[in-house]
């Protein structure tokens, strides 16, 4: 955990969420940066802006960062941009999820309530892993990636980078999803699917 103040990058929708987990776990989150100033800000964090791609130049070392943002490609674009100046984005992590002490877990990840993450599973760099989503044994997921709430992925599953599961899919054993791959709410992945695909559905389908 960090010993510096925490800087929110994306505040309102999943951030609050992400706020919210934070503070739980003791964190010292005191700013949020958003284009513009919320009206709604639950956890009286500081307004602090948002100016651009050289915003992350100017902080010095008594801030590091955590994300609050929920969409992939935007959450991996602003994380890019705060490593590149050797920045550190950490890790949230609810109280409530379940992690086996045989996880390997990158940086920047949000960890949601009731998330359950088994052994010998290895995680990228920002990552979402939503309310109770169930991550099996020695599944591999890469970076950028969103598991929506309640979705399974069984044991020896592989995701690509920026693939979204949706929400209650089910992922069958040992199937390998590829990179930027779209999977639909309650969808079930019997077969392998390559890079870019769209699915839905049960029995699941390109669309």
């Amino acid at each position: 955990m960090s010993d510096k103040e925490l800087i929110l990058i994306g505040y309102s929708g999943h951030g609050f969420v992400v706020s919210e987990a934070a503070l739980l776990a003791d964190m010292d989150l005191r700013y949020y940066s958003e284009i513009k100033e919320l009206k709604t800000n639950p956890f009286d964090l500081k307004y602090i802006g948002f100016e651009g791609d050289d915003f992350f130049q100017g902080w010095d070392e008594q801030y590091d960062f955590i994300l609050g943002i929920g969409d992939n490609r935007i959450r991996e674009k602003i994380a890019n941009l705060i490593t590149a100046r050797n920045k550190v984005i950490y890790n949230v992590i609810h109280h409530s999820a379940s992690i086996s002490q045989k996880v390997v877990l990158g940086s920047g990840n949000f960890i949601a309530r009731k998330v359950s993450i088994n052994p010998l599973v290895t995680i990228g760099d920002f990552c979402i892993l939503n309310t109770g989503c169930i991550i099996e044994h020695e599944c591999t997921i890469g970076n950028s990636v969103h598991i929506a709430p309640g979705a399974v992925l069984a044991g020896n599953v592989s995701i690509g980078d920026r693939t979204f599961v949706g929400a209650n899919a089910v992922i069958k054993q040992g199937i390998e999803i590829g990179k930027d791959v779209i999977i639909g709410a309650g969808s079930v992945i019997i077969k392998n699917i390559p890079d870019g695909k769209k699915i839905v559905g049960n029995p699941s389908r390109e669309i």
